[in-house]
């Protein structure tokens, strides 16, 4: 395999990396973490501007054209400066869907304000009782002479507070399980009977629950043909799930930094910790670790941009290996650093925190590695 970057996919790489480094740094983020929106508007904007929401489009639809190594390498870095902004909401997540099966009118109507930053969108595809089974739906859609009647509850619905749109997963045939008889459905936010329970999760992020009740959309809100959804479900998630391994490994390389970066600087009995030959051995693993991590996520985003039959197949074994290798390098950054590796006012424990919550979205290790050994 080719692993070498295009002189555009360099470019893009480049313009996040300098982002990060010149406008983001950690203090910012933090500020940008606690305000009530819990994102920066005009850094979004910025986003737009620079071109980076529309990377994942077809230029038919007024985007880059980029595909899953352009993802790879933006998310790194985002990763590397713990941005909290929404792309994985807007772009990945509810555009994702919108890119695979809104027709024409409903691209314009809908995806057009996603690339240009001008609307949030959020996908509701979780439920209280799904876990990692995206078919376990019990939120219903009933036809109606005006359109569709949604009754329902969605859990953990990332940038669910703030969305001006939410893209829902409703059962509209089958039974509670059935991969079969599932529908998508553009629900406004402020449309009468959708209930909003906003909060920060621990990561710095937001989310939501949200509650559907007697909820009326018309029609031309179903996106794709009606009960026939799973299969764009399944390939959103899992498209997410490979953005969120390459914001796992731009965590992990980050925090291997600051880690021999503390190592050489703090002192103790009168040397370097980093001298002690036990630390050494840890900082080794942690190193290998991480290269490990990069390389499968390489391998991953290279089999999932030419869409061999290995696609779902690698982002599993990747899944897997951030749960396991990132939750060792997470904490072993906090217990080399020490206390203070869990304080507020460093970024280690943010970072730390985030690893977290990435472990188990969109399944968790034990998940992914069922899934693969299944569809072996």
């Amino acid at each position: 395999m080719d692993f070498a970057l295009t002189e555009e996919q360099g470019m893009l790489q480049d313009s996040v990396s300098r982002f990060i480094d010149n406008d983001y740094d950690f203090e910012k983020r933090q500020k940008i973490a606690e305000s009530e929106a819990g994102y920066s508007a005009e850094l979004w904007g910025t986003f737009a501007e620079l071109g980076w929401t529309s990377v994942p489009f077809a230029e038919e639809d007024g985007g880059f054209g980029g595909g899953p190594i352009e993802l790879m390498l933006m998310m790194e870095q985002f990763g590397r400066g713990l941005v909290v902004e929404p792309f994985l909401a807007n772009v990945v997540l509810a555009g994702g869907v919108l890119r695979r099966v809104a027709d024409a009118e409903q691209k314009a109507q809908w995806l057009s304000p996603i690339i240009d930053g001008s609307r949030q969108a959020a996908f509701a595809f979780a439920e209280p009782q799904s876990r990692h089974v995206l078919a376990d739906v019990k939120t219903t859609a009933v036809e109606s002479d005006d359109g569709y009647r949604l009754n329902g509850k969605k859990a953990l619905v990332i940038n669910g507070g703030r969305a001006d749109f939410i893209i829902v997963v409703a059962r509209s045939s089958g039974d509670q399980k059935d991969e079969s008889g599932l529908s998508l459905f553009v629900v406004d936010a402020a449309a009468q009977g959708v209930l909003r329970h906003s909060y920060p999760m621990v990561d710095g992020h937001q989310a939501a629950e949200i509650t559907l009740q007697d909820v009326l959309v018309p029609a031309t809100a179903c996106l794709g043909e009606a009960g026939n959804a799973f299969a764009t479900i399944q390939s959103v998630i899992d498209e997410a799930t490979l953005a969120v391994c390459a914001e796992a490994s731009g965590i992990m390389q980050a925090m291997l930094s600051r880690t021999l970066e503390y190592a050489k600087n703090r002192v103790q009995f009168g040397v370097p910790i980093g001298s002690f030959q036990a630390l050494q051995h840890r900082m080794v693993d942690m190193l290998m670790a991480c290269e490990q991590t990069r390389s499968l996520l390489l391998w991953a985003a290279m089999v999932n941009s030419e869409g061999g039959a290995d696609a779902a197949r690698s982002i599993s074994a990747l899944k897997y290996l951030i749960g396991t290798s990132g939750r060792k390098v997470g904490q072993e950054a906090v217990q080399i650093h020490g206390g203070m590796g869990v304080s507020w006012e460093v970024d280690v424990a943010h970072y730390f925190k985030r690893l977290t919550a990435i472990e188990i979205l969109f399944g968790n290790a034990d998940f992914h590695l069922t899934r693969y050994i299944e569809s072996s």
